[in-house]
């Protein structure tokens, strides 16, 4: 490029994450940028060469930098994409013996695929570096010399070069990473919109208390410092460009390493990031000391719950953090104490800063119990996040925080959280029920049981202990209630259970249980394989508390286990729908001689083989057996003393013929159930259709006996239609 054109006025196009465009535009506009045109996530703007080595080098919120080289309008076919390209004096951007890769964007009614309309736009740059006499480039998707841009949008082509080369959000420093790590860009757009840069240049201090990997820590120190974002960067996209202008670049360097040199030595900020992570804390040491500013960044192996302040802080600072926000219902009991406890933290030991955080989940910001004076709407990849900042009141002796402190002075002095009066209640009714239920726990030796059924309206969840681990169900919320304060409520009870049941946040489990069809309660929700081993009366069972929306354990039909149990001694039992067959273990327990456990579910059928070795179960006398357990009983040939068979209500499944209404199959199953039973055997039919009702014929036809009511043990007995049980006898 010759030194006209590189004074010229260029038209570029600068790209971002959604959300940050106006921020990017102030930016490009301080550094030499005009006519700049905010777009969805990405700005246009005009400058000279210069301008653009500039936000190479400067941008810290910009993603790529590329120079628009050509535009065209009707383009819409690969033959008009193919010309359009061809225009292009290609040799005046692509110099010989370099690497070659085209992104393309977009789309049209015959170009449908980026990497046809790649491929297109290749194939004429190719073409006319032939016809100029230019070597035919190699093409390098990963790692190529230069990299081309091609965006199609209603038939408007945008063709260009891009600048930057690897998004310029990789700075180079952050080499190792902690867990799910922000990108630097977004940082550093975080702490614009916190307003560090001011900050930083008044003096004070900030402090990320979860710092990970260090990433916003880094950004503000290179913003402190006056430091390029992209001073250390090994290599930009324009180097492999036949119009780099070398000279030009170097001397912008060479002037970004003297504001570097001169900043971190004028740099008087004090940033201080704390983590329990030690491996977290590694990675952040060496990402700063590869961003150059290690001598700005003092970090400390501290839990949030440790946190203290640090001594000789100024009266106003900025606590700025990225906490973990849980994409999935069962990392919440751990996140709710944990925004709780930055909240007291921040009110504590930071009175008169500002708290910038940064969620995914709003709802949780909320437990941090301060009021945000401005949101931001972000981006973090997919997912939708906001920025929230927070003024924290400087504490006084006077006023209304006098009134609140003296009004929750106790629970202060003791240390305990302060909640809220309806998650108090609901603590309180938690600890009305475990002493109810004491002296039957006692007696019984049980230690897996139902502790709470959605005992107060506000709170629609089921609550089961296994030892000293807790289940939590969340029943769906009908559409008259609020959704906002259905997740306040769920909140309120993850952030009062681990003290008030006296277990970890950490062993508490969250799913939320709605309407279920088929086989959709077995269905895997995750694949942690995260079992463990509980004991009912003699039996040794594994239950898995994550993985599914059932355990693996159906604590409502313990008494029927029970009773199955005392009645097996000597018997043949059949066991169908057999689930994890731990209906079958505790008969065979009790004594059984032999006994079939039928089920078409593969995952199941090994939990119950498991449940066998856990209890020494000779597997030649005590069978399991993959089927539809209409089509075995269709089959069969064999006399059984002792039957369980608890279907599901319903099922569509597709290893079944058929569907599977309990309702209206019944009357057939039990018919042919009762065909397998031997004179003098007992049928035990159990379901969970709520408002089941026996068909009149089989009462006709077999000697038909329902306990139901004798089928709850204390934890159930204020739901008492969970279930249905009924024993079925031949006639004499």
């Amino acid at each position: 490029m010759t030194e006209s054109s590189q004074s010229a006025s260029l038209a570029f196009q600068a790209t971002c994450p959604k959300g940050i465009e106006s921020l990017l535009m102030e930016e490009l506009a301080s550094l030499g940028a005009t006519d700049c045109k905010a777009t969805v996530a990405g700005v246009y703007f005009k400058g000279d060469l210069a301008c653009a080595y500039r936000a190479c080098l400067w941008s810290r919120l910009a993603n790529r930098v590329i120079l628009i080289i050509a535009r065209e309008t009707l383009v819409s076919s690969a033959k008009e994409l193919y010309a359009a390209a061809m225009k292009v004096d290609w040799p005046a951007h692509v110099s010989a013996n370099k690497t070659l890769a085209v992104d393309f964007h977009g789309r049209s009614d015959e170009i449908r695929h980026t990497r046809f309309g790649a491929q297109t736009v290749k194939d004429a740059v190719v073409d006319a570096l032939a016809l100029a006499g230019v070597e035919r480039p190699n093409v390098d998707t990963k790692a190529p010399d230069l990299r081309l841009y091609a965006h199609l949008h209603r038939a408007n082509l945008t063709l260009g070069v891009d600048l930057s080369g690897d998004s310029l959000h990789r700075r180079g420093y952050r080499r190792e990473v902690g867990h799910a790590p922000l990108k630097e860009n977004l940082a550093a757009a975080l702490l614009i919109r916190a307003g560090w840069p001011e900050r930083a240049k008044a003096g004070e201090t900030l402090i990320d208390p979860l710092c990970g990997s260090g990433t916003l820590l880094i950004e503000a120190a290179l913003i402190a410092a006056d430091q390029a974002p992209n001073l250390h960067r090994e290599r930009f996209g324009f180097e492999g460009w036949a119009g780099h202008a070398r000279t030009t670049w170097l001397e912008l360097v060479r002037e970004a390493q003297a504001r570097a040199s001169i900043g971190r030595k004028r740099c008087k900020n004090v940033l201080y990031g704390f983590d329990q992570s030690p491996a977290a804390l590694s990675a952040a040491k060496a990402n700063a000391m590869r961003a150059g500013v290690p001598a700005l960044i003092t970090f400390t192996g501290q839990s949030l719950s440790q946190l203290s302040r640090p001594e000789g802080l100024a009266e106003r600072g900025l606590l700025i953090t990225n906490p973990p926000y849980g994409e999935r219902l069962g990392e919440l009991p751990e996140l709710v104490g944990l925004y709780a406890t930055l909240g007291e933290k921040a009110k504590t030991l930071f009175p008169g800063w500002t708290l910038a955080l940064f969620t995914g989940n709003p709802d949780l910001g909320h437990r941090l119990g301060l009021r945000a004076h401005k949101q931001y709407a972000l981006k973090n990849g997919a997912l939708d996040a906001k920025l929230l900042l927070m003024e924290i009141a400087a504490q006084g002796p006077a006023g209304e925080e006098r009134v609140k402190q003296e009004e929750r002075g106790q629970e202060q002095e003791s240390g305990a959280r302060v909640v809220s009066e309806n998650a108090r209640m609901f603590a309180n009714r938690l600890v009305k029920n475990q002493k109810r239920l004491k002296k039957w726990l006692k007696q019984s030796g049980e230690g897996c049981y139902r502790l709470y059924d959605a005992d107060m309206p506000e709170f629609a969840l089921a609550i089961d202990r296994y030892g000293d681990k807790v289940h939590v169900q969340e029943y769906a919320a009908p559409k008259s209630v609020n959704a906002a304060q259905a997740q306040k409520r769920l909140f309120d009870a993850l952030e009062v259970l681990p003290e008030t049941l006296g277990v970890r946040a950490g062993d508490i489990y969250v799913k939320r249980r709605e309407r279920q069809a088929g086989h959709a309660q077995y269905q895997k929700r995750d694949a942690s394989n995260e079992r463990f081993e509980v004991r009912e009366s003699s039996a040794r069972l594994w239950v898995n508390l994550r993985d599914y929306l059932d355990t693996g354990l159906f604590l409502d039909h313990r008494p029927v286990r029970r009773m199955l149990g005392e009645m097996a001694s000597g018997k043949r039992f059949l066991n169908l729908f057999c689930y994890t067959a731990t209906a079958t273990v505790q008969a065979a327990l009790g004594g059984a001689s032999d006994s079939v456990s039928v089920d078409m579910s593969n995952t199941y059928l090994e939990w119950a083989k498991d449940n066998f070795a856990l209890n020494a179960l000779d597997m030649r006398r005590h069978r399991l057996v993959r089927e539809d357990c209409f089509r075995w009983l269709e089959g069969a040939d064999t006399e059984f003393d002792l039957i369980f068979m608890d279907p599901p209500t319903f099922s569509n499944s597709k290893k079944m013929r058929d569907t599977l209404d309990v309702q209206r199959d019944h009357p057939r199953l039990i018919e042919l159930a009762m065909a397998r039973l031997a004179p003098g055997g007992t049928l035990v039919f159990s379901n969970n259709q709520r408002r089941f009702t026996l068909d009149e014929s089989l009462r006709a036809r077999f000697a038909v006996e329902e306990i139901t009511d004798k089928t709850f043990d204390p934890d159930f007995q204020r739901r008492t239609n969970l279930h249905h049980v009924f024993v079925l006898r031949h006639r004499d």
